[in-house]
């Protein structure tokens, strides 16, 4: 068996060694071998890097944007010529099915080539006379460095939601992965690294909470990009908001997902088998509760139980598997801890995952699938994001009265209808409070052309990642009024 890698920070074009006293062991999931090594950086190593970020941003910013975009042009080609490899990786440090991982690597590249139109999406606007021998016009210019502090769930899409924008903007980027999962981001860095970028326009720092503070509170970082839970959300957004940074916080979710009576309920307890069990439902974008509407509870119970309990668990590089394990043995028992919570206060589990092992990989984080209901109001499910393969069912009378379930909980992240009338649809996706929103689709993750859009205790700040939101983010206005004799 090989040692596990001893990872190293990217600072200034180079790999270096951090000043961590500190090492954290990273895991595979579903073995529990270590596989590499990860420093806990501390703010000296946050130092080096935005130092060496400032030195690069006069000669980044000011380099025509149509040169900037062809870095990216060229990182868009080597991450489709190493799919598979970073879809491994993903695999191996996250515990993600090869096709999850491949399809998460997928949607990263697709923010690439988004990023890519740079040149027409910061273009400024224009007036002649605005008052007699007077022009105004409006210019986007760099908000200098930035950083990004990322989650393990997805450790190669997530960066790319931030990282081709930002540079394409001319700012000069900071990566902080999670330290569960810093592989998949050495390997991103390895890619980048051939791009042959200035010195000090991109860099890597690993570590935890130290790190994250260090960051936000560096006075040479301008604004910092987040995602993760919604408890750290606020905390990030918070302290970065009071000082002066520009902030873009995601949080969790409890995301939830109407089933009409006039449902193909088959097509829809599939759709939602693998929405609530995909990534062992470790994304912000997991449905949590299925609300059966009228009719529909009986028949859609019935599809959801038989969905369940046919899901196949195991190591994702393994075929045939559509659920791997989770990312810890804390985050297992957490889950494990809530469901019974549950089932003390009355809930009724319909069917239980807990104690089952992988053959062949005993040692492994694995929790199956878990479909329960009647879970009561009081209980610490009912309220708290799971975050693992565990779905909940409820009943509602109308459709009225589900819009009222979806809208009782503070976050606003996701929520779903599936249903054959237009008119329910459209009622529910108007009325609903939250930011992305689908109709028969149990997942409603947008295009990288799109905002990943996020209400309420889900987002923390204005501008959300991808797209138009993206770089306006990644940008600040500048007016300039302007007279000639």
């Amino acid at each position: 068996m090989e040692s596990p890698e001893r990872l190293a920070n990217y600072i200034d074009g180079e790999w270096r060694e951090s000043s961590a006293t500190q090492y954290a062991p990273v895991p595979n999931p579903a073995t529990g071998r270590t596989i590499a090594s990860v420093p806990l950086s501390p703010p000296a190593d946050v130092d080096a890097a935005a130092a060496a970020a400032q030195r690069a941003l006069p000669g980044w910013m000011r380099t025509p944007v149509t040169e900037r975009v062809q870095y990216l042009y060229r990182l868009k080609h080597l991450l489709e010529e190493n799919v598979d490899a970073l879809s491994r990786s993903v695999t191996e440090e996250a515990g993600k099915t090869f096709a999850e991982s491949k399809g998460e690597v997928l949607r990263g590249i697709e923010n690439v080539e988004v990023a890519c139109g740079a040149p027409s999406l910061i273009q400024g606007w224009t007036n002649e006379d605005v008052a007699r021998g007077i022009d105004e016009y409006m210019l986007r210019q760099p908000v200098g460095v930035v950083a990004a502090i990322t989650p393990f769930n997805f450790p190669a899409m997530i960066p790319l939601w931030f990282l081709p924008y930002a540079l394409a903007c001319g700012n000069c980027f900071i990566l902080k992965p999670s330290d569960k999962t810093p592989v998949t981001s050495r390997k991103l860095a390895e890619l980048i690294n051939e791009l042959g970028l200035p010195r000090g326009v991109f860099q890597v720092v690993h570590g935890g909470k130290e790190t994250v503070d260090a960051i936000i509170d560096h006075p040479g970082i301008g604004g910092i990009s987040f995602v993760g839970s919604t408890a750290v959300a606020r905390y990030v957004y918070g302290r970065g908001a009071s000082a002066g940074k520009r902030m873009q916080c995601q949080g969790g979710a409890l995301n939830p997902v109407a089933i009409m009576p006039d449902a193909d309920m088959t097509a829809a307890a599939l759709a939602m088998s693998d929405a609530a069990y995909g990534c062992a439902g470790q994304r912000c974008l997991a449905p949590e509760v299925a609300i059966a509407v009228g009719e529909a509870y009986r028949p859609f119970s019935e599809a959801m139980a038989e969905a369940t309990i046919k899901r196949k668990v195991g190591y994702g590089l393994d075929p045939g598997v559509e659920t791997g394990p989770m990312i810890r043995p804390e985050a297992k028992e957490r889950v494990e801890r809530l469901v019974a919570q549950a089932e003390a206060g009355g809930a009724e589990v319909l069917v239980d995952g807990r104690g089952k092992r992988v053959s062949g990989y005993e040692d492994g984080f694995f929790l199956f699938p878990t479909l329960l209901r009647a879970v009561p109001a009081g209980s610490e499910l009912y309220k708290t994001e799971a975050f693992g393969p565990v779905l909940r069912l409820e009943s509602a009378d109308s459709l009225d009265e589900a819009i009222r379930l979806v809208n009782a909980r503070s976050y606003g992240n996701m929520a779903c209808i599936f249903t054959g009338s237009g008119a329910s649809a459209r009622k529910f996706r108007q009325e609903v409070h939250a930011g992305n929103v689908g109709i028969n689709v149990g997942v409603a993750a947008p295009m990288a052309f799109y905002p990943f859009s996020g209400w309420g205790d889900s987002f923390f700040g204005d501008l959300h990642a991808e797209g138009r939101h993206a770089v306006e983010f990644y940008t600040q206005t500048k007016v300039v009024v302007e007279r000639w004799g």
